[in-house]
């Protein structure tokens, strides 16, 4: 029956049909904040969640402007850097270092929690009078349950691991473990191990605009927990909805590079000044 319900709100959330987002908001829902909607971050974290300057794609020279990475301020609370461990450190330099081709998101893996929050595509909340409440996202056809009731230890881990779900006051605490290691936090490199534990937390400012944090606890790579914070923006324009962004086909070449007998486009040399 559960799985019944889920994929008619699956199909909703991906249907065609256009679902306006600027009619007025019930306050509550079940007693608690309606966060039903269609919502986006206005950032970049999903290319850094640390500061980071704005810097060119030398290996996409044919592109121009149009590929380079904006420049962000830190999303971690309190700014800063992530707090790895040093050999964590060393492997967040070398996920760096092979970005794009090593970055799950070019491959269409799914991305992850808290990353698949902060992805530069909007994401929508489903929520009832009561029970659990689910959380739809466009890339890689990715979806999770927040078990409101259900919050036994998960059985495997995943790529989008066990999330379970509590009200404190009018603030929804989301625990997410179960994950495995093969998720990124961004496109810097920034990675976790299966160890990961995500404490996220929605807080309704007003009918529009929800406050949003996300603690990582992990001991594996972290010296201590850290905090990310950020706002999420709702959707209000006339006919919102989720657009299907099914990548698979654009990581074939990526993925099967080898069988196909490609080979990655080269950036040219810099170049040399001429003296005169």
């Amino acid at each position: 029956m559960r799985k019944g319900f889920l994929g008619v709100i699956l199909a909703a959330a991906l249907a065609s049909s256009a679902v306006a987002q600027n009619v007025k908001h019930d306050e509550k829902i079940g007693g608690h904040p309606d966060f039903n909607g269609v919502w986006q971050t206005l950032n970049t974290a999903y290319w850094n969640l640390e500061a980071h300057n704005a810097q060119a794609l030398d290996a996409f020279w044919a592109m121009g402007a149009i590929a380079a990475i904006p420049a962000g301020k830190s999303v971690l609370q309190g700014g800063g850097t992530i707090p790895y461990l040093p050999d964590a450190l060393k492997q967040r330099d070398k996920n760096r270092a092979g970005w794009p081709e090593d970055d799950p998101e070019a491959k269409c893996y799914m991305l992850g929690v808290p990353r698949v929050t902060y992805d530069n595509m909007p994401f929508q909340i489903f929520q009832g009078n009561t029970g659990d409440l689910l959380m739809v996202y466009p890339f890689a056809a990715a979806h999770r349950v927040i078990n409101m009731t259900d919050h036994s230890e998960p059985p495997v881990d995943t790529w989008m691991g066990k999330s379970d779900g509590a009200w404190e006051g009018d603030t929804l605490v989301v625990t997410t473990r179960g994950q495995n290691d093969q998720t990124w936090l961004d496109r810097a490199g920034n990675f976790h191990s299966e160890e990961l534990k995500v404490t996220e937390r929605f807080k309704l400012l007003d009918a529009n605009h929800i406050w949003y944090t996300a603690t990582l606890e992990d001991p594996k790579t972290y010296s201590r927990p850290w905090t990310i914070e950020m706002p999420l923006y709702r959707l209000i324009d006339d006919n919102v909805e989720l657009l299907e962004n099914k990548c698979v086909t654009f990581a074939d070449r990526l993925l099967y590079s080898d069988l196909m007998h490609l080979t990655p486009p080269v950036a040219p040399p810099p170049e040399v000044p001429v003296s005169k």
